[in-house]
Parts: C-alpha cells; sequence; structure tokens
C-alpha cells in the first residue's frame, strides 16, 4: 500500500512540474473574430476558373480527336437498333480487314436505350485508302428466348476523306427473324 502512494505523489509531482495542471485552467476568452472577407468575388473567380478549365478540356479533346483521327483517314462505325420483338443484344465485336478492332458487352440499360432510337459509336480508327472489310458479329437472345448469333460483313473502299459506317439492326415482320445489315453513308 505504501508502494501505491508512493507511486501517485511521484506522478502528481511530474504533472505539477510539467505544466498539466496549468492546461487545465479556464482558457482566457478569445478576441473578436475579424470581420468575415467578402467571399462573393472570390467565388465569382472560381466560377469563371472553372468555366475555363472546362472549355479548355472540350478544346483539347477536339485537338486530340483531330490528331489521332485525321479527317483523311478517318473510318467511324456505329450502331442502331429498331428491333425488339425478335431479338435482344447482347454483344457486338467487330473485325476490320481481319483484325478485331471492338468488342462491346451491353448491359440492359445501354440496350434499351438504343431500342429508344440511340446511336453508339463503336470505334473510330484510321484506315490507309484502298479496299477494306468489316464483319460485325452479334450475338443476344433472339425469338423464342434462344441464343442468337449472326454476322453481316460489307467490302468497302476507303477514300481520302471520313469513312462512316452503320451497323443497323432491325426486325422483319414477313420472316419474323432480326436483319443485320451495315450501311455505307456515302
Amino acid at each position: 500500500m505504501k508502494r501505491s502512494f508512493h507511486q501517485a505523489s511521484i506522478l502528481l509531482a511530474l504533472l505539477a512540474v510539467t505544466g498539466f495542471a496549468a492546461a487545465a485552467e479556464v482558457p482566457a476568452p478569445a478576441a473578436a473574430p475579424a470581420a468575415a472577407p467578402d467571399t462573393r468575388a472570390l467565388d465569382e473567380e472560381i466560377q469563371s476558373i472553372k468555366k475555363d478549365v472546362v472549355d479548355l478540356n472540350r478544346d483539347l479533346f477536339v485537338l486530340e480527336e483531330e490528331l489521332l483521327f485525321p479527317a483523311n483517314t478517318q473510318v467511324a462505325v456505329f450502331l442502331s437498333m429498331d428491333v425488339g420483338d425478335f431479338f435482344a443484344l447482347d454483344t457486338v465485336e467487330l473485325r476490320v480487314d481481319d483484325k478485331q478492332v471492338a468488342k462491346y458487352l451491353y448491359t440492359p440499360r445501354e440496350a434499351e436505350a438504343l431500342l429508344k432510337g440511340g446511336v453508339q459509336r463503336l470505334y473510330l480508327g484510321n484506315l490507309r485508302v484502298g479496299n477494306h472489310e468489316l464483319v460485325a458479329l452479334f450475338t443476344g437472345k433472339g425469338p423464342n428466348g434462344q441464343d442468337y448469333s449472326r454476322g453481316a460483313q460489307l467490302k468497302f473502299e476507303k477514300s481520302v476523306g471520313a469513312k462512316y459506317l452503320e451497323l443497323k439492326i432491325a426486325d422483319r415482320q414477313r420472316k419474323r427473324q432480326p436483319e443485320f445489315e451495315i450501311k455505307d453513308w456515302e
């Protein structure tokens, strides 16, 4: 017991020497706060800088597109759908000159957006002038919910200038099957 009393008195002495007891005193009242600076001008300047950054980002994106995909070698492939009864899209794979250039797996939300008239850019790339072949492979659920896989191909000539191709999936009521075609936008 004597030992614990001795340890307690040493602890109290150390606390007094180190100023711990002084820290427990009531602090002095704080000085009155300085007048708040006008932040409205600062907010307007920040908004102006944000707008400048967004504009600069857009300009850089356009410049990057022009440098990476010059109009004289550019090829763009788009996908549109006019279906719903005979085909539910899962994936599309694109091949240009026997080389896979794109493969896309669709979520139900993305497929629904296409059905509502949306158009998706599947591929943007460069091709030299000359003859080329585009092959598109579609997979999904066909009539009666069965797995369905179909392909479409187009041989086209790339000349100087941009080339735009459309993959179109449409219902054919008389055949009661989906139809897949590639359209060359001249």
